[in-house]
């Protein structure tokens, strides 16, 4: 099943935009198709980093921006990447600290709010951008998830809502090329999982953010404590 989609010139689409490097490309990539932009407030330590960075994009580009709070997550699930959680582990991913920034079915969740959403307003598609970089990491970013829950949303709308995910076999480092390539301004985006006021540098998703600079050639806008 293809997970790419052509440019359309029609604004029917929703996505679902964290504030954070890859969905902010996505949000640029596929500007001309977007109609209503949406970020989840779930308690994670650091939605109100880059909330404020969704927002931003959207003003830039002129796109509605909704915020939708999902505080039964952080309220009852386990993860460490949940205010209610514990630290947030430094150093590159690995078996250990994969599991504890493991937010449970938090795309399926929110997926199937945007699926809601996108039937109550008629609009056609649904734009996320998991990548090839989550897939060992987080279950519900690798393709096993995202092709049933694409004939989900097709079976269970009345308007067939499309599930686009055209990142999923591209790795980080190709995402910030493509994004350098249409001018993104990166230094207004957030990955860091710590939640403090400048991204940490050491936590494993602020050094797969250094890394995929440095792979992709890119000058990091990024400022860093570390």
């Amino acid at each position: 099943m293809s997970f790419t989609t052509q440019h359309n010139s029609i604004k029917n689409g929703l996505i679902v935009l964290s504030g954070g490097l890859d969905s902010t490309t996505l949000l640029y990539d596929h500007r001309e198709e977007i109609a209503l932009a949406v970020t989840f407030d779930y308690g994670s330590k650091h939605n109100h980093n880059e909330i404020p960075c969704a927002q931003f994009h959207c003003r830039c580009l002129g796109i509605e921006h909704l915020i939708i709070p999902l505080s039964f997550m952080g309220q009852y699930f386990r993860s460490d990447l949940l205010l209610s959680g514990g630290e947030i582990p430094t150093g590159t991913y690995n078996e250990e600290n994969m599991q504890a920034t493991v937010v449970p079915f938090r795309n399926g969740i929110m997926l199937s709010i945007a699926a809601g959403l996108a039937e109550s307003r008629n609009l056609k598609r649904i734009f996320i951008a998991n990548h090839f970089g989550d897939h060992t990491i987080y279950p519900d970013c690798r393709a096993s998830f995202i092709e049933p829950m694409q004939l989900a949303m097709r079976s269970g709308t009345s308007n067939q809502v499309e599930l686009i995910a055209p990142y999923t076999q591209l790795s980080k480092d190709q995402i910030v090329a493509l994004g350098a390539s249409l001018g993104i301004d990166y230094a207004s985006t957030w990955s860091c999982y710590q939640g403090g006021e400048v991204q940490c540098g050491i936590c494993a998703t602020c050094q797969e953010r250094k890394e995929a600079f440095s792979q992709a050639g890119i000058i990091d806008p990024t400022t860093y404590l570390q």
